[in-house]
């Protein structure tokens, strides 16, 4: 069944994600993170398997990185290039700004240098992928659903109480303004119940954490002697 026949009977397809990494720690780390984040990884530590790989079988983006066994990146994002427009996410340890650009100008789609997150080579692919498929950028990077108290930060789904679905509601609708915790108090609770500073602080720590299971950079942040305030540019 194509993707088409399985959207047509409501059947999701996971993306499939060819890593190709010797370092089988790192590549084995890379899995289990795409395996968690709902795609579909396969694994090779040899270049000279991947271009016939990806003739068999037309995986939705590939992670590649440059130094290889058998055949380097550079050799094999050229030749795929040749007959596949796959999306290509070059990583590597070598960070000139010439190896960068040659990935870049044989058609590689982005480029992450090691050492790096696992989160955020997931959100790099997510947003690869997203390019890929036409879905507009301007979604944004955080997406609210304030009837089904619902939040997705680059398409992940956040596992939010109502507590810190309102308090991340309110410090996303105002980027950069600093809220006091009784400011926060008042706006979260308008029913004036008792509660001290220290559970605001205690939300906002669930919530980075939760935050940061998806996404590798703070959003939240803390103002000495003042509050917080939501900036994702800081």
């Amino acid at each position: 069944m194509d993707q088409s026949s399985a959207a047509a009977v409501g059947i999701i397809m996971a993306h499939s994600i060819l890593i190709v990494e010797d370092t089988r720690e790192l590549a084995q780390l890379l899995h289990d993170y795409l395996v968690h984040a709902g795609f579909k990884p396969y694994l090779l530590c040899e270049g000279t398997l991947v271009v016939d790989w990806v003739r068999e079988n037309q995986p939705s983006l590939i992670l590649l990185d440059l130094m290889l066994p058998g055949r380097d990146g550079i050799e094999i994002c050229r030749e795929i290039r040749s007959f596949s427009q796959v999306p290509i996410i070059m990583v590597t340890a070598r960070v000139e700004e010439q190896a960068r650009l040659t990935g870049l100008d044989i058609g590689a789609d982005d480029y992450i240098c090691k050492p790096f997150s696992p989160r955020e080579v997931v959100a790099r692919v997510r947003a690869v992928l997203r390019r890929s498929e036409g879905i507009p950028e301007a979604d944004g990077l955080l997406r609210l659903d304030p009837d089904k108290y619902q939040a997705t930060i680059q398409g992940g789904q956040l596992s939010l109480t109502v507590v810190e679905f309102h308090l991340l509601s309110l410090l996303s609708a105002h980027p950069g303004r600093v809220f006091s915790r009784s400011q926060l108090i008042e706006r979260i609770y308008p029913d004036q119940r008792s509660v001290s500073d220290r559970t605001i602080d205690s939300h906002v720590k669930k919530l980075r954490k939760k935050i940061n299971e998806i996404y590798d950079k703070e959003l939240i942040h803390s103002v000495y002697s003042a509050g917080y305030k939501f900036d994702e540019n800081q």
